[in-house]
């Protein structure tokens, strides 16, 4: 979970010389509310203190807004979208919460609009980082009551937003699985596996959607990914071989299994695979040997025992 942003400097008192007094007092209260809730929250104050402070400078705000003038400064709408963007994250109410949501997102536009000259890029920076969380929120609980369609269209976009996280990636990708959106999905378990997630689930599911979609290549090197940061993992490994099987990559299959048989000597699978691949090259005798080592590990193996007898008649003749 993101942290909420909190801007690095202190709103004072800040009086432009150039204004009327009636214009600039509204707009000074909400100023000095940044300023004021920076003090709270570095004083540990509860919320009830950091929510009465933002109450106020929203209202303040909302005045200099209503102003003929001041209405037409990014300030006013930066302030109220900064305040009210925090405020919908800290609200433990989420009717009042999801309003001032809607209020903050209005005044973003508002305040971008407005900024010619991104003298409060800085505000709305923070008040855009803000509604990102507040999203992330929101998607966790639609995702919770499988509103998975809901969840999905807000967490592509705070994904887009951080597109570092892996595990927002991740959430967006599973949230696309659940809506059959396979190739949005694609995008984001790609993007969680750029960025260094390493669970072996990730790469299987990206070679399986690639499998999907007909790119047997890129099915087979996400496999190679996973296995180079997860070696020896037995779920991508049998996935990687019974591609390579079905590419029919053979010599590269018996490449992999005889690395992989040097370390796991336990995997009757294995073995039973490695040969089948050597009674397809007519190695019979290496093939023997693999079948009846995978039937030490399960005596009951039928797979080993039919290929067995099979590599019996085919050597005989």
């Amino acid at each position: 979970m993101k942290r909420i942003f909190l801007l690095t400097f202190v709103f004072l008192v800040v009086v432009s010389n150039n204004i009327a007094f009636s214009q600039k007092s509204q707009l000074r209260v909400a100023r000095n509310s940044i300023g004021k809730l920076q003090v709270a929250i570095n004083n540990k104050k509860d919320n009830k203190a950091q929510l009465d402070i933002l109450g106020e400078g929203i209202k303040a705000a909302e005045a200099a807004q209503n102003d003929r003038k001041t209405r037409k400064w990014s300030e006013t709408w930066a302030i109220k979208a900064y305040l009210s963007s925090y405020l919908s994250i800290l609200d433990g109410n989420e009717v009042n919460s999801d309003r001032y949501y809607g209020l903050a997102i209005d005044a973003i536009d508002s305040a971008k609009r407005l900024d010619r000259f991104e003298d409060n890029a800085r505000l709305i920076e923070a008040s855009i980082y803000n509604i990102n969380i507040k999203k992330q929120n929101k998607a966790n609980n639609a995702f919770k009551n499988n509103d998975f369609t809901t969840a999905f269209n807000l967490l592509k976009e705070v994904s887009d937003f951080f597109p570092k996280d892996t595990s927002l990636a991740i959430n967006t990708a599973l949230s696309a699985q659940n809506i059959r959106a396979f190739d949005s999905a694609l995008i984001y378990f790609k993007r969680a596996k750029d960025n260094g997630a390493k669970d072996p689930a990730i790469f299987q599911t990206l070679s399986k959607l690639y499998t999907s979609k007909f790119e047997h290549e890129n099915a087979i090197k996400s496999l190679e990914e996973g296995i180079a940061v997860n070696p020896y993992n037995g779920n991508l490994t049998n996935d990687y071989i019974n591609l390579l099987l079905d590419s029919e990559k053979y010599p590269e299959a018996i490449r992999t299994i005889e690395q992989n048989l040097k370390v796991t000597t336990n995997n009757k699978l294995l073995f039973f695979l490695y040969g089948y691949l050597q009674q397809k090259a007519a190695g019979y005798n290496t093939a023997e040997m693999a079948y009846n080592k995978a039937l030490e590990l399960d005596e009951n193996y039928f797979d080993a025992l039919y290929q067995l007898g099979l590599a019996y008649v085919d050597s005989a003749n």
